[in-house]
């Protein structure tokens, strides 16, 4: 096993991870900046980031990701493809762990991001990652072409891939467990908006169901009446927010019950 002394070690590649990594370069730290599993974080998987100042009309994320890396690797940030396994921060300089070696480092800075949650209910796990349910619309989307398919949640994340969705699908119904979207009003409107979106409010999915190779549809139930119903589709999308990923930290910080 390898060992190394570094001024920073940055944990995480998103927006926050690659702006940490540009300022520390710039200040002559040369950080190493660990990219873990998803280099560049989740905005590598959103077609088009609308919030992000300087862009009026809208930037791909992956684009703008590629641009944040380039942009702190021209000022010296080093990239290293691994993922931290587990920490020690008891004693000074701090321990990070990969599979490939131990790192020492003057000053860490947790970037990691989170990870999409998923409900836990039956038949998720079972048709989850090519049988039919997935958290990532434009990672999968078009493999659902003219067919009916689900997005689960309520929220900006959600609005998002309906839309994007409404590309390749012939019916998208967004299903939330309340009776309007908490997505932001411009995001809310859009889908309210579009002919191939279809709100199913007040409830809840209870069961992912499938013929053992692929999904056939979603069972759900309404929170109000207690009415349970199927809801036929091929494809079933997860937006119901994200865990942080920080279990490699969670023994040596003190974190809260949302981890």
């Amino acid at each position: 096993m390898s060992s190394s002394a570094e001024n920073v070690v940055i944990v995480g590649t998103g927006c926050a991870g690659l702006t940490a990594a540009i300022y520390s370069a710039r200040a002559n730290l040369a950080p190493l900046v660990l990219e873990g599993t998803l280099p560049g974080g989740q905005l590598t998987t959103t077609s088009d980031v609308e919030n992000f100042p300087g862009f009026p009309e809208g930037v791909d994320g992956f684009q703008l990701m590629d641009s944040l890396r380039k942009q702190a690797a021209r000022f010296g940030a080093r990239f290293e493809h691994a993922r931290v396994e587990s920490v020690d921060f008891a004693a000074h300089p701090f321990k990070l762990r990969t599979a490939e070696r131990e790192i020492s480092a003057k000053a860490v800075i947790i970037a990691t991001g989170a990870s999409p949650r998923l409900l836990g209910i039956p038949g998720e796990k079972q048709y989850f990652g090519g049988k039919g349910v997935t958290t990532c619309a434009t990672c999968d989307g078009a493999f659902f072409r003219d067919m009916d398919v689900v997005v689960v949640g309520g929220g900006d994340s959600a609005c998002e891939e309906a839309l994007f969705l409404t590309r390749f699908a012939s019916k998208v119904t967004l299903i939330h467990r309340r009776e309007t979207l908490r997505a932001s009003k411009i995001m809310a409107g859009r889908v309210l908006a579009h002919p191939k979106i279809k709100p199913l409010w007040d409830s809840v999915p209870v069961e992912v169901q499938g013929d053992g190779k692929a999904v056939t549809g979603v069972k759900v139930k309404n929170v109000k009446t207690g009415a349970e119903s199927v809801v036929p589709c091929k494809g079933v999308f997860m937006a119901i927010g994200h865990v942080p990923n920080t279990q490699p930290f969670a023994q040596a910080l003190t974190v809260d019950e949302n981890g």
